[in-house]
């Protein structure tokens, strides 16, 4: 069967990691979107795609240009070029699925999308005391910008300071382990196992931030170097976000590229890209291990390929905090021991603001041109496993790139609970943290359930406590909430 000749097609992909031994010879990130970028021409086989580009989009980092791809247009030579920033909160599966989309409709003929972050530049000149030289744009706004509808975080969690990620996936993975009757040991070990696996892939790939090996032991201990920030997760369990890192792809019709005389033995192609966007605070969700969104949007895609995920070649989940990975893998029915990474992961690989799934398409367009005819899936996250997003790739398709959203159906699917601030009486603890920080929660921070539809939230300093939440089990314990937000133990 002849294939359409406006499918959208990967034609060039590149990553790019910067080590600098002077920071202030680093490059900024925008020089780090442009370097990409014609490093990925130069892989698809022709820089001419730089000249004829249609679109430029952009998942917003920690940089302040109002709009790089306009800048990068003109690096380029390019005219008459769409530009789209997309800000923190929407999904990059939602920018490649739009971007592709666009292609598929008409709308473009060359798209390109790019991401790049240079945090360790810019700490590193930091702590020199030194300025942070970035080129400036204000008021230079893009051609169309991307905001989410909703927050991802309650006001009464904002209030108790459970406001970094780390202290509410930590949340999630304990009610994981009690939900499923494993003990403390056990989730441990499983930690260890899952983290100590996304090492070994960083070890082998060229383009980690981090390529240091460790072992699972080494990873889950707590050390001076590498300290417990809210159990279970120690500093080698989190994303690492200070790297200087960029990743760029380039998107074009099939005609297009065929007109240009690319290589079509290096082609990959996207077949489906679907997301969910029903946004539920973390302490609103009556099963807090739960991801509706990941099974409804992972069964659409399984259902539009006729693939289900034991089909699937490559995988590349998501990877801020163990929690993330374990859910998806319990919502897919991925098995515990399958690899589920290319890069090595966002702890290790390294996990740039809002650009990480930028860098694992790179990596995954590489395996799949390396091992023919597969089929590769890589998912997205934003916020507390707030709104998620599967995209799969492979070789010549039979159907229509499909983009699609699941957000009504997940909306039906969710079972949420009320949250009571001034809740008192006996409660039953359905997961904890305990959380070392001087800037948010500090202390065992609980997720108490009085009954079966409503629940409030406590944040308790108690050394006692603390020291006995690392050692024994507190989710499904009893306890009293006291008038004015304490907690007695029973």
């Amino acid at each position: 069967m002849a294939l359409d000749p406006r499918i959208p097609v990967l034609v060039g992909v590149a990553a790019l990691t910067q080590h600098a031994a002077d920071p202030a010879e680093a490059w900024e990130p925008l020089d780090l979107m442009e370097a990409v970028l014609r490093r990925a021409a130069e892989d698809a086989g022709s820089k001419a795609l730089l000249e004829e580009v249609d679109s430029i989009w952009a998942p917003r980092g920690f940089w302040a240009y109002s709009d790089p791809g306009r800048i990068l247009a003109e690096r380029f030579g390019a005219s008459g070029v769409r530009t789209i920033v997309a800000e923190v909160g929407i999904l990059q599966t939602s920018v490649l699925g739009r971007a592709a989309r666009s292609i598929a409709s008409g709308e473009a003929e060359v798209a390109m999308i790019v991401g790049a972050e240079a945090r360790d530049r810019s700490s590193r000149l930091g702590r020199q005391g030194l300025e942070v030289p970035l080129t400036e744009q204000a008021d230079c706004p893009p051609s169309e910008t991307l905001r989410p509808h909703a927050e991802i975080m309650g006001q009464f969690e904002i209030d108790l300071g459970l406001i970094t990620p780390i202290i509410q996936y930590s949340m999630i993975d304990n009610s994981l382990r009690f939900e499923e009757g494993q003990s403390l040991e056990a989730h441990r070990a499983e930690l260890g196992a899952l983290w100590g696996a996304f090492n070994r892939v960083a070890v082998d790939n060229p383009d980690a931030w981090n390529r240091t090996a460790m072992s699972p032991e080494e990873i889950v201990t707590p050390t001076e170097s590498n300290r417990m920030l809210s159990y279970p997760y120690t500093k080698s369990l989190v994303s690492q976000w200070n790297v200087d890192q960029a990743g760029g792809l380039i998107l074009c019709t099939l005609e297009k590229a065929r007109s240009l005389g690319l290589d079509e033995s290096r082609f990959v192609y996207p077949l489906a890209v679907v997301d969910s966007e029903h946004m539920v605070t973390l302490s609103e969700r009556r099963d807090l291990w739960r991801s509706p969104g990941f099974e409804l949007a992972g069964q659409r895609v399984f259902d539009h390929l006729d693939r289900g995920p034991e089909e699937i070649d490559h995988f590349e989940l998501y990877s801020c905090f163990p929690a993330a990975v374990r859910v998806q893998q319990r919502e897919f029915g991925i098995p515990l021991d399958r690899k589920v990474t290319q890069t090595g992961g966002m702890t290790f690989g390294g996990g740039p603001l809002n650009n990480f799934v930028l860098q694992a398409w790179v990596k995954m367009v590489e395996c799949l041109r390396a091992d023919p005819g597969s089929h590769g899936l890589v998912t997205a996250i934003s916020g507390l496993i707030t709104k998620q997003g599967v995209s799969v790739f492979g070789p010549e398709p039979s159907l229509p790139f499909l983009y699609d959203n699941v957000t009504e159906a997940v909306e039906r699917a969710w079972v949420r609970t009320e949250i009571d601030r001034e809740a008192t009486g006996r409660a039953t603890i359905s997961s904890y943290t305990v959380s070392h920080n001087k800037n948010a929660a500090n202390g065992v921070a609980i997720v108490a359930d009085l009954d079966a539809t409503r629940r409030t939230l406590r944040v308790v300093e108690d050394p006692e406590m603390m020291e006995l939440g690392t050692r024994e089990e507190l989710c499904g314990r009893e306890v009293e909430l006291l008038a004015g937000g304490g907690v007695r133990w029973l």
